[in-house]
Protein backbone atom coordinates (compact mmCIF):
# COMPACT_ATOMS: atom_id res chain seq x y z
CA UNK A 1 0.00 0.00 0.00
CA UNK A 2 1.47 3.31 -0.92
CA UNK A 3 1.16 6.20 1.91
CA UNK A 4 0.44 9.48 1.72
CA UNK A 5 2.61 11.47 3.95
CA UNK A 6 3.09 14.88 4.98
CA UNK A 7 6.41 15.53 6.80
CA UNK A 8 5.48 18.00 9.89
CA UNK A 9 6.93 21.43 9.74
CA UNK A 10 9.22 20.92 7.04
CA UNK A 11 10.62 24.23 5.93
CA UNK A 12 11.08 25.33 9.45
CA UNK A 13 13.44 21.46 9.21
CA UNK A 14 15.20 22.47 6.41
CA UNK A 15 15.88 26.31 7.65
CA UNK A 16 16.96 24.84 11.44
CA UNK A 17 19.18 22.33 9.97
CA UNK A 18 21.32 24.87 7.45
CA UNK A 19 21.41 21.29 4.78
CA UNK A 20 24.68 22.27 2.83
CA UNK A 21 25.80 20.33 -0.39
CA UNK A 22 28.04 17.49 0.96
CA UNK A 23 26.93 17.72 4.30
CA UNK A 24 26.53 14.38 6.55
CA UNK A 25 23.00 14.34 8.42
CA UNK A 26 21.22 11.78 10.54
CA UNK A 27 17.37 11.18 10.57
CA UNK A 28 17.05 9.26 13.40
CA UNK A 29 13.30 8.45 13.35
CA UNK A 30 13.16 8.46 9.28
CA UNK A 31 9.56 7.23 8.88
CA UNK A 32 7.95 7.60 5.73
CA UNK A 33 10.83 9.84 4.66
CA UNK A 34 9.08 13.20 3.39
CA UNK A 35 12.37 15.11 5.76
CA UNK A 36 14.90 12.64 4.55
CA UNK A 37 13.65 12.88 1.06
CA UNK A 38 14.22 16.75 1.24
CA UNK A 39 17.27 16.68 3.03
CA UNK A 40 18.90 13.94 0.25
CA UNK A 41 18.01 16.55 -2.50
CA UNK A 42 19.59 19.78 -0.63
CA UNK A 43 22.89 18.28 0.23
CA UNK A 44 23.55 16.55 -3.36
CA UNK A 45 25.58 15.51 -4.94
CA UNK A 46 27.49 13.47 -2.30
CA UNK A 47 26.30 14.22 0.48
CA UNK A 48 25.13 11.68 3.18
CA UNK A 49 21.95 10.64 4.93
CA UNK A 50 22.06 7.93 8.38
CA UNK A 51 18.39 6.98 7.66
CA UNK A 52 17.13 4.54 11.46
CA UNK A 53 13.65 4.04 12.69
CA UNK A 54 12.83 1.01 14.75
CA UNK A 55 9.67 -0.06 12.82
CA UNK A 56 10.74 -2.38 10.39
CA UNK A 57 7.69 -1.94 8.09
CA UNK A 58 8.32 2.10 7.60
CA UNK A 59 12.04 1.47 7.02
CA UNK A 60 11.25 -1.10 4.41
CA UNK A 61 9.24 1.33 2.52
CA UNK A 62 11.54 4.23 2.97
CA UNK A 63 14.51 2.44 1.51
CA UNK A 64 12.40 2.50 -1.83
CA UNK A 65 11.61 5.90 -1.42
CA UNK A 66 15.40 6.63 -1.26
CA UNK A 67 16.19 4.77 -3.77
CA UNK A 68 17.08 7.45 -5.83
CA UNK A 69 20.25 8.47 -3.22
CA UNK A 70 22.04 5.04 -3.64
CA UNK A 71 25.18 4.76 -1.78
CA UNK A 72 24.28 8.44 -0.07
CA UNK A 73 21.97 6.88 2.12
CA UNK A 74 22.92 4.02 4.69
CA UNK A 75 19.46 2.54 6.88
CA UNK A 76 19.73 1.05 10.07
CA UNK A 77 16.46 -0.77 12.00
CA UNK A 78 17.38 0.92 14.74
CA UNK A 79 16.27 2.95 17.73
CA UNK A 80 17.42 6.78 17.28
CA UNK A 81 19.50 5.99 20.77
CA UNK A 82 21.94 3.96 19.35
CA UNK A 83 22.50 6.58 16.83
CA UNK A 84 26.20 7.14 18.60
CA UNK A 85 26.90 3.84 18.19
CA UNK A 86 25.99 3.77 14.48
CA UNK A 87 28.09 6.58 13.73
CA UNK A 88 30.93 5.51 16.07
CA UNK A 89 33.87 8.37 15.21
CA UNK A 90 31.64 10.01 12.72
CA UNK A 91 30.49 13.19 13.26
CA UNK A 92 27.69 15.04 11.51
CA UNK A 93 26.87 17.98 10.12
CA UNK A 94 22.97 18.10 11.66
CA UNK A 95 20.50 15.41 13.08
CA UNK A 96 16.78 15.29 13.32
CA UNK A 97 14.54 13.95 16.22
CA UNK A 98 10.74 13.52 14.89
CA UNK A 99 9.35 12.04 17.88
CA UNK A 100 5.87 11.68 16.06
CA UNK A 101 3.87 8.58 15.07
CA UNK A 102 3.58 8.49 11.28
CA UNK A 103 0.34 8.61 9.04
CA UNK A 104 1.25 4.60 7.97
CA UNK A 105 1.26 3.82 11.26
CA UNK A 106 -1.97 5.90 12.65
CA UNK A 107 -4.26 5.07 9.42
CA UNK A 108 -3.53 1.28 9.46
CA UNK A 109 -5.68 -0.57 11.54
CA UNK A 110 -3.71 -3.59 12.43
CA UNK A 111 -1.05 -1.25 14.09
CA UNK A 112 -3.28 -0.41 16.88
CA UNK A 113 -2.42 2.85 17.22
CA UNK A 114 -5.96 4.66 16.48
CA UNK A 115 -9.34 3.41 17.73
CA UNK A 116 -11.21 5.24 14.25
CA UNK A 117 -10.90 1.76 13.45
CA UNK A 118 -11.20 -1.56 15.18
CA UNK A 119 -7.85 -3.56 15.04
CA UNK A 120 -5.46 -5.63 17.19
CA UNK A 121 -4.35 -3.46 20.51
CA UNK A 122 -0.61 -3.53 19.59
CA UNK A 123 0.78 0.08 19.52
CA UNK A 124 4.59 -1.26 19.54
CA UNK A 125 6.94 0.96 16.53
CA UNK A 126 9.12 -2.26 16.74
CA UNK A 127 7.08 -5.34 16.05
CA UNK A 128 10.18 -7.73 16.25
CA UNK A 129 10.04 -7.29 20.14
CA UNK A 130 8.32 -5.67 23.48
CA UNK A 131 5.32 -6.06 24.98
CA UNK A 132 1.81 -5.31 23.04
CA UNK A 133 -0.62 -3.08 24.74
CA UNK A 134 -2.88 -6.16 24.86
CA UNK A 135 -0.13 -7.63 27.50
CA UNK A 136 -0.48 -4.35 29.54
CA UNK A 137 -4.00 -3.40 29.59
CA UNK A 138 -4.88 -7.75 30.66
CA UNK A 139 -1.94 -8.09 33.06
CA UNK A 140 -0.60 -4.76 34.76
CA UNK A 141 -1.83 -4.38 38.15
CA UNK A 142 -4.63 -1.96 39.03
CA UNK A 143 -1.81 0.50 40.62
CA UNK A 144 0.39 0.49 37.42
CA UNK A 145 -2.61 1.40 35.51
CA UNK A 146 -3.46 4.38 37.66
CA UNK A 147 -3.12 6.98 34.62
CA UNK A 148 -4.89 4.70 32.42
CA UNK A 149 -8.62 4.76 34.03
CA UNK A 150 -7.61 1.74 35.87
CA UNK A 151 -10.61 0.46 37.48
CA UNK A 152 -12.89 0.30 34.47
CA UNK A 153 -10.05 -1.41 32.37
CA UNK A 154 -9.85 -4.14 35.41
CA UNK A 155 -13.63 -4.38 35.88
CA UNK A 156 -13.66 -4.93 31.91
CA UNK A 157 -10.76 -7.36 31.66
CA UNK A 158 -12.69 -9.78 34.38
CA UNK A 159 -15.27 -10.01 31.77
CA UNK A 160 -13.29 -10.67 28.96
CA UNK A 161 -9.58 -10.65 27.29
CA UNK A 162 -9.26 -7.04 25.72
CA UNK A 163 -7.61 -7.03 22.83
CA UNK A 164 -9.11 -4.22 20.47
CA UNK A 165 -8.56 -0.97 20.27
CA UNK A 166 -12.57 0.02 19.83
CA UNK A 167 -12.87 -2.24 22.98
CA UNK A 168 -10.57 -0.42 24.97
CA UNK A 169 -11.97 3.25 23.40
CA UNK A 170 -15.52 1.94 24.20
CA UNK A 171 -14.06 0.84 28.27
CA UNK A 172 -12.16 4.31 28.66
CA UNK A 173 -15.37 6.62 27.48
CA UNK A 174 -17.77 4.78 29.49
CA UNK A 175 -15.60 4.94 32.61
CA UNK A 176 -14.97 8.72 31.43
CA UNK A 177 -17.24 11.88 32.11
CA UNK A 178 -18.88 12.33 28.16
CA UNK A 179 -17.04 14.97 25.95
CA UNK A 180 -18.77 18.25 25.30
CA UNK A 181 -18.65 19.83 21.73
CA UNK A 182 -14.67 20.06 21.04
CA UNK A 183 -13.31 18.01 23.68
CA UNK A 184 -10.97 15.95 23.16
CA UNK A 185 -12.42 12.43 23.06
CA UNK A 186 -11.73 10.81 26.62
CA UNK A 187 -9.96 7.77 25.03
CA UNK A 188 -7.42 9.83 23.22
CA UNK A 189 -4.80 10.60 26.20
CA UNK A 190 -5.12 7.38 27.36
CA UNK A 191 -4.11 5.46 24.24
CA UNK A 192 -1.54 8.15 24.22
CA UNK A 193 -0.48 6.99 27.83
CA UNK A 194 -0.13 3.66 26.65
CA UNK A 195 1.97 4.01 23.48
CA UNK A 196 4.60 5.82 25.25
CA UNK A 197 4.38 3.10 27.54
CA UNK A 198 4.50 0.24 24.72
CA UNK A 199 7.39 1.79 23.74
CA UNK A 200 9.49 3.26 26.31
CA UNK A 201 9.39 6.89 24.25
CA UNK A 202 10.07 8.64 27.51
CA UNK A 203 12.72 6.38 29.12
CA UNK A 204 16.52 8.24 28.49
CA UNK A 205 15.34 10.40 26.35
CA UNK A 206 16.96 13.32 27.78
CA UNK A 207 20.09 11.44 27.74
CA UNK A 208 19.83 10.18 24.44
CA UNK A 209 19.68 14.18 23.34
CA UNK A 210 22.48 14.71 25.29
CA UNK A 211 24.55 11.93 23.09
CA UNK A 212 23.31 12.98 19.99
CA UNK A 213 24.40 16.37 20.47
CA UNK A 214 27.96 15.12 21.05
CA UNK A 215 27.59 13.72 17.51
CA UNK A 216 27.63 16.92 15.89
CA UNK A 217 30.13 18.58 14.38
CA UNK A 218 31.47 22.34 15.54
CA UNK A 219 28.38 24.41 14.14
CA UNK A 220 26.14 21.39 13.42
CA UNK A 221 22.62 21.70 14.61
CA UNK A 222 20.21 19.02 16.12
CA UNK A 223 16.79 18.88 15.81
CA UNK A 224 14.06 17.59 17.40
CA UNK A 225 9.88 17.68 17.47
CA UNK A 226 8.13 16.18 19.91
CA UNK A 227 4.30 15.97 19.93
CA UNK A 228 3.28 16.50 23.64
CA UNK A 229 4.77 18.30 26.88
CA UNK A 230 6.08 15.32 28.37
CA UNK A 231 9.02 14.81 25.65
CA UNK A 232 9.36 18.86 24.84
CA UNK A 233 10.17 19.14 28.55
CA UNK A 234 12.64 16.28 28.68
CA UNK A 235 13.86 17.60 25.46
CA UNK A 236 14.18 21.11 26.53
CA UNK A 237 15.58 20.36 30.03
CA UNK A 238 18.21 18.09 28.27
CA UNK A 239 19.32 21.52 25.70
CA UNK A 240 19.52 23.78 28.94
CA UNK A 241 21.80 21.85 30.59
CA UNK A 242 23.81 21.53 27.64
CA UNK A 243 23.97 25.12 26.63
CA UNK A 244 25.93 26.05 29.75
CA UNK A 245 29.04 24.91 27.99
CA UNK A 246 28.48 22.74 24.35
CA UNK A 247 24.93 24.04 22.92
CA UNK A 248 23.81 27.11 21.25
CA UNK A 249 20.20 27.76 21.89
CA UNK A 250 19.01 28.39 18.31
CA UNK A 251 15.09 28.43 19.25
CA UNK A 252 14.32 29.64 22.99
CA UNK A 253 10.73 28.73 22.96
CA UNK A 254 9.77 25.71 20.32
CA UNK A 255 8.27 26.41 17.30
CA UNK A 256 4.95 25.52 16.15
CA UNK A 257 3.24 24.96 12.59
CA UNK A 258 1.91 27.82 11.02
CA UNK A 259 -1.99 28.39 10.84
CA UNK A 260 -1.61 27.57 6.95
CA UNK A 261 0.21 24.21 7.67
CA UNK A 262 -2.59 23.48 10.17
CA UNK A 263 -5.09 23.92 7.81
CA UNK A 264 -3.34 21.45 5.21
CA UNK A 265 -1.66 19.01 7.68
CA UNK A 266 -4.30 18.71 11.29
CA UNK A 267 -1.45 16.27 12.54
CA UNK A 268 0.90 18.93 13.46
CA UNK A 269 -0.91 20.83 16.02
CA UNK A 270 1.18 19.41 18.34
CA UNK A 271 4.56 19.43 17.27
CA UNK A 272 7.07 21.31 18.69
CA UNK A 273 10.21 21.81 17.07
CA UNK A 274 13.60 22.72 19.47
CA UNK A 275 17.23 23.49 17.56
CA UNK A 276 20.30 23.70 19.01
CA UNK A 277 23.82 24.52 17.75
CA UNK A 278 27.23 22.74 18.63
CA UNK A 279 29.58 25.30 20.08
CA UNK A 280 32.56 25.82 17.87
CA UNK A 281 35.29 25.58 21.37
Amino acid sequence: MEHRHEPVLLAEVLEALAVKRGGAYVDGTVGLAGHATAILERNAPDGRLLAVDRDAESLALTRQRLAFAGQRVRFAHADFREVPALLAAERADGILLDLGISSAQLDDPGRGFSFRNDGPLDMRMDRTQGVSATEIVNRWPEHELADLIARAIVTARRQARITSTTQLADIVRRAARAPRGGDIDPATRTFQALRICVNGELEQLGAAVTALARCLVPGGRIVVISFHSLEDREVKHAFAALAREELRLVTRKPLRATPAELQANPRCRSARLRVAERSAA
